[in-house]
């Protein structure tokens, strides 16, 4: 059986500040289609779109008109953010913005748990969630299913991006997010997250997309890799084609598609 499509993008475009010195052209006619448990690597320089992408996708703003956001079937393009909660969720750049800091662990969790669900549902720290938070954190193997009363602001940054991506997977969103979830971690911590983040992607099956700026990350994870460029895809890799890539050739590549020399330096110390 083939795979179904869990996100369909069509003429995606986002114009900010139109019609003033300032107007910016973030995204310019995406097409993106991805399939149930893709994991798609998105890389590409600052101002290429990506991190536009994925406000477009979580309903942070909608895209400008002729644009269409369907997910699993369902058109969600001028929802409320909220309301792509019941699909989407996502792991942060900062792990504060992700958790919040003077609440515990079942706490947040709790909220988490919460998100896109009726609001008639009973008080969400009961003994049976409880069971279900202790799994939950039992398996990333930091301990934190026994700090459960913990505050959030005790823990170490690491400790914290964990739980944020539990947090963020533990109702099975059709969609997982990553938005540059490891780049403000340093290199053991972020090694250790990226870990969890594929042991959890793979365990649940959960079709992510995953913005970074690490050409390594974007060839060492995923089945799928996309560069975008000023708004637009410009490669766009499946599993075969991207394995046994170096970070040379895929800067080639994109130096073939988009016509110019690769030129981000924080792309290219990245690796």
């Amino acid at each position: 059986m083939a795979a179904k499509n869990v996100l369909n993008l069509e003429n995606i475009r986002k114009v900010f500040f139109p019609g003033t010195v300032d107007e910016v052209q973030a995204l310019n006619g995406i097409d993106l289609s991805v399939l149930d448990q893709e994991f798609v690597t998105i890389i590409g320089s600052n101002g290429a779109g990506k991190s536009t992408l994925l406000n477009i996708v979580a309903g942070v703003f909608p895209p400008d008109k002729g644009g269409r956001v369907e997910i699993q079937g369902h058109d969600v393009t001028r929802l409320e953010e909220y309301k792509h909660a019941r699909f989407v969720s996502r792991v942060w750049q900062e792990p504060e913005v992700g958790t919040s800091r003077n609440l515990t662990i079942e706490e947040n969790m709790s909220l988490a748990y919460l998100r896109g669900k009726s609001r008639t549902l009973k008080k969400s720290s009961n003994k049976t969630r409880r069971h279900v938070f202790q799994e939950a954190l039992s398996q990333i193997g930091l301990g934190l299913e026994d700090r459960l009363s913990a505050q959030v602001g005790t823990l170490s940054g690491g400790q914290r991006q964990a739980l944020s991506l539990v947090m963020a997977t533990i109702s099975k969103p059709s969609i997982l997010l990553l938005d540059e979830h490891i780049a403000t971690l340093d290199p053991r911590t972020a090694q250790t997250v990226m870990e969890l983040t594929e042991m959890i992607v793979e365990r649940d099956k959960m079709s992510t997309l995953m913005v970074t700026h690490n050409m390594d990350m974007a060839l060492r994870y995923g089945n799928r890799l996309i560069m975008m460029h000023k708004g637009r895809i410009i490669l766009d890799l499946n599993e075969y084609q991207k394995k046994g890539l170096k970070i040379t050739d895929l800067v080639s590549a994109f130096e073939r598609a988009a016509g110019e020399e690769f030129a981000d330096d924080k792309v290219l110390l990245c690796t």
